[in-house]
């Protein structure tokens, strides 16, 4: 007996008839096409949920166009709407600093603006890794191989 989606099926042997095998592949055939219509069926009606961010908040649209302002990038006053100039001038901001220019507004972007992210959480942000470590200028001593670091006797 073969058993396909929940279906007893009956194999068929050496000694069955033809008619017999070819039942049992209609039947298997049948089951496996109605399984594969439902789960193709059933994953078109899923919804797909937007990912990521899918507009800029007035706030912090009224924070971008500030700072774009400042930078000279964009005229005006700042309204809160991220509108096609706010956007053109992020583009523009972004190429003249060699950014990728699709993605608008880039982290990158952001942190120049003075935008970045708020440290306000964190215990020590004085001291916290917020940035790339710098190069730290090891000791003579660090370089040498255990043989010259030995003390003389």
């Amino acid at each position: 007996m073969l058993l396909v989606c929940g279906m007893a099926l009956a194999q068929a042997g050496p000694g069955s008839s033809g008619a017999n095998r070819s039942q049992s592949q209609a039947r298997l055939l049948t089951v496996s096409s109605i399984s594969h219509s439902n789960f193709a069926k059933s994953k078109k009606l899923r919804k797909k949920k937007p990912r990521g961010q899918q507009k800029i908040d007035a706030a912090r649209a009224t924070e971008i166009q500030e700072a774009l302002i400042r930078e000279h990038y964009l005229d005006g006053t700042a309204t809160g709407v991220w509108d096609a100039k706010s956007q053109a001038a992020m583009v523009k901001f972004q190429s003249d600093n060699g950014w990728q220019s699709k993605v608008v507004p880039d982290s990158r972007a952001l942190i120049k603006l003075g935008l970045g992210p708020d440290h306000e959480h964190l215990l020590n942000p004085e001291s916290a890794m917020t940035t790339q470590p710098q190069q730290s200028h090891a000791s003579p001593m660090l370089n040498q191989s255990p043989a010259m670091v030995t003390a003389p006797k």
